[in-house]
């Protein structure tokens, strides 16, 4: 009697072994199938945060991070306009727009001014660093650890003015070649790497992530990519090697979230025309004249046209293309 208890003993664990090893030999099978069939498969957008309505790099009514940088300076600029009413009566008037002369510039959401576009983004990321909320930090962006310059002195207690951050970036853009559109791609970017990855920018990481932002934004946005080796070329210091990496890990920390709705571009940049405004940052206007109000009108029954294509035949460049759709416009009558 008692060796068949001993014996029952024995056997129980094969036999329990044996139905588990049944059991998950049936669920991988099912798995299999499930992804044979491409119904396991999961979308990009089921991989954003759970907080999409507070991401602004993602959600169109969430606002941008660098206008919530700025208003303490922006109310302290104010402050001392207030103060100073001597030296605002010595400024020039502002050209307004009338019933009969129309004040324009040259930068359209479409269309944007590359100089002046590339002054409110860095002067976006200016107020990024200034006014930082935590000193979290990824080795890769750490200059101390990957310099991108032999030369380079870091000091972590001292703040880039805007001119400095202004330089680089205008650098880059002069070099490759890259258009204005790529600049406030570069901004989305940045700011959603400072909401995934939970980091801030800092005197020794600001150039590498905004070279990882426009290494990034110019291979999605421009039909000619540059190259990475490309870079390299405008900065001596660093390798391929280097930039691949950089590249990786950027990728990585956006969990590999590249789209930007077309909401959500249109979003920052009337933010950043918002920003320059109160930085006094002043688009150079003129007066709207014939040639130039036709122009317009050209350009823009030539977007329309050709989303109006998009949408007929099926083809779209970018997916930041799906929410956009023609609307018909007045023809502008200039006598």
């Amino acid at each position: 009697m008692g060796n068949k208890i001993s014996c029952c003993k024995a056997n129980t664990p094969r036999v329990t072994r044996k139905r588990n090893a049944e059991s998950k030999s049936v669920v991988r099978c099912e798995e299999l199938k499930a992804d044979e069939s491409g119904s396991n498969l999961q979308h990009i957008s089921e991989r954003e945060p759970e907080d999409i309505e507070s991401d602004p790099s993602t959600h169109p009514s969430a606002g941008p991070l660098f206008m919530q940088r700025s208003r303490s300076d922006v109310r302290n600029c104010r402050d001392k306009r207030k103060s100073h009413l001597n030296l605002l009566e010595s400024r020039p008037l502002k050209k307004s727009s009338s019933c009969s002369t129309i004040f324009l510039d040259d930068s359209t959401v479409s269309h944007p001014d590359l100089k002046n576009t590339i002054k409110c983004v860095t002067l976006a990321i200016y107020y990024h660093i200034k006014n930082r909320t935590s000193n979290n930090a990824v080795d890769i962006f750490d200059e101390k650890l990957n310099p991108l310059s032999k030369d380079c002195i870091i000091d972590d207690l001292k703040d880039p003015e805007h001119k400095v951050v202004y330089r680089f970036v205008r650098t880059l853009f002069s070099a490759a070649q890259l258009s204005p559109e790529c600049a406030i791609i570069t901004l989305v970017y940045l700011e959603r790497l400072l909401t995934y990855a939970e980091v801030d920018i800092m005197p020794c990481t600001w150039k590498r992530i905004v070279l990882g932002a426009i290494l990034l934004a110019s291979k999605v946005w421009d039909d000619q990519a540059v190259w990475n080796v490309d870079y390299c070329q405008i900065l001596k210091d660093i390798t391929v090697e280097d930039m691949n990496e950089l590249e990786r890990s950027f990728l990585e920390l956006l969990q590999f979230n590249i789209n930007v709705p077309s909401s959500v571009y249109a979003k920052y940049y009337f933010d950043l025309r918002t920003l320059a405004d109160q930085n006094d940052l002043t688009f150079p206007v003129e007066p709207l004249s014939k040639e130039r109000a036709q122009k317009l009108e050209a350009m823009s029954r030539a977007n329309d046209e050709r989303f109006i294509d998009y949408q007929r035949n099926g083809f779209r460049k970018w997916s930041s293309l799906e929410s956009i759709s023609p609307k018909r416009r007045s023809k502008a009558i200039l006598s």
